[in-house]
């Protein structure tokens, strides 16, 4: 207990500790609603190699002097329309044209950083330090996490339809490779906004675990939508004071706090859970 109201000591005195919190609570709030999406389609392996393809966006752009989310957004969206584009030419399945493209752009993000000659901004880009947000950070930050809830909220019933049975949405005339695509400029978006808090190689994790939580929890996507965002929250929140309290790298500390509320879900579920299962037989 005393370690709890040292940390909520340190948020009242200090400027950099309620940054940190804000823009954790925010990226958690997006990772969950978007992640929740990314699951539903089958697509974590895409997300996977979005939050890798974005590294020699942020690179350049780190290079040149110009905003990171620009530089990563346009590798972002470069990285889907290549996975698209291989995918649909050729006779090899989509799971090995994302394996390819994301490698690629992976190991000429690696090159580009080296360099840069900046080791320690590589550090930050790869695990993650949310104790070392700025304000500018948060204010990107902010304006994404609008963006985000924006879009769900206006093209939710298209985003519904098309994460259930994507035949029936061609059929019902929405243009569903438009919506696919949307949906990875603003899981890009999310990406580059989560890199201060958990890093490039984590980020997927912070899309996944939380929405998986939600997933063995409920069956109505507006109540998984709410719960993998809570979920995420409390991640952030838990991971932000363990790392502030203990000097734990802040990114591994909020995964394997989803982590372990991933496995207590795993556990009790009450429709799914293992524990339950058990019993029922």
């Amino acid at each position: 207990m005393a370690s709890i109201g040292h940390f909520i000591d340190g948020l009242l005195r200090y400027n950099f500790l309620q940054t940190a919190l804000i823009t954790a609570i925010l990226v958690g709030i997006m990772s969950g609603i978007i992640g929740s999406f990314i699951i539903l389609r089958g697509m974590s392996l895409m997300g996977d190699a979005i939050s890798h393809a974005v590294l020699p966006g942020v690179a350049v752009a780190y290079m040149l002097g110009i905003n990171l989310l620009l530089g990563a957004s346009i590798f972002g969206i470069l990285a889907a329309l290549l996975i698209g584009l291989v995918s649909a030419k050729s006779k090899l399945k989509n799971d090995t044209a994302i394996g390819i493209v994301f490698s690629a752009f992976f190991a000429l993000g690696f090159i580009l950083i080296s360099m840069a000659e900046s080791t320690t901004n590589l550090h930050h880009i790869l695990f993650g330090n949310v104790l070392a947000v700025s304000d500018s950070d948060l204010l990107t930050t902010a304006v994404v996490w609008v963006l985000v809830l924006l879009f769900v909220v206006v093209f939710y019933k298209e985003l519904l339809i098309t994460s259930f049975d994507n035949t029936y949405a061609r059929a019902y005339g929405l243009k569903t490779q438009l919506v696919h695509y949307a949906l990875m400029l603003i899981l890009t978006l999310v990406t580059v906004t989560a890199l201060q808090t958990v890093g490039i190689i984590l980020i997927v994790a912070m899309l996944i675990t939380p929405a998986a939580t939600a997933y063995l929890l409920t069956r109505r996507l507006s109540t998984m939508l709410t719960v993998a965002a809570i979920f995420s929250v409390l991640a952030s929140v838990v991971g932000l004071y363990l790392s502030y309290t203990f000097n734990w790298a802040s990114g591994p500390a909020i995964v394997l706090t989803a982590a372990v509320f991933f496995a207590l879900a795993f556990l009790f579920s009450p429709r799914q859970g293992l524990l339950f299962k058990r019993r029922i037989k």
